[in-house]
């Protein structure tokens, strides 16, 4: 049998993609600044960190113009709200030290 630390997902090993994932899961869809704002990040690592979470499946990205304003959304995909659960709930394990 695995043990749990093995079970962890690599794709939110980093800090800035967990907030990411964290804060998709906690809204239906968020825009690219309201995503920027809530994590204190620069345009391009924002666009860099999502670009590597869409590219797993587990983010999609909506592009639209409002207005003559480009506006991009984010929202956690059915996979992509899996992974992250399933990533949760192996930490969850290892802090009750069922690994």
């Amino acid at each position: 049998m695995k043990h749990v630390i093995h079970t962890l997902n690599k794709a939110f090993d980093n800090r800035v993609r967990l907030g990411v994932m964290a804060v998709l899961m906690a809204n239906d869809s968020v825009s690219f600044n309201e995503l920027k704002e809530a994590l204190d990040l620069t345009d391009g690592n924002l666009a860099s960190h999502v670009a590597a979470l869409e590219k797993a499946g587990y983010v999609l990205v909506t592009k639209q113009f409002v207005g003559k304003k480009p506006n991009t959304t984010y929202a956690a995909s059915t996979e992509g709200k899996s992974a992250f659960q399933d990533h949760l709930a192996a930490l969850e394990k290892l802090l009750r030290g069922e690994a």
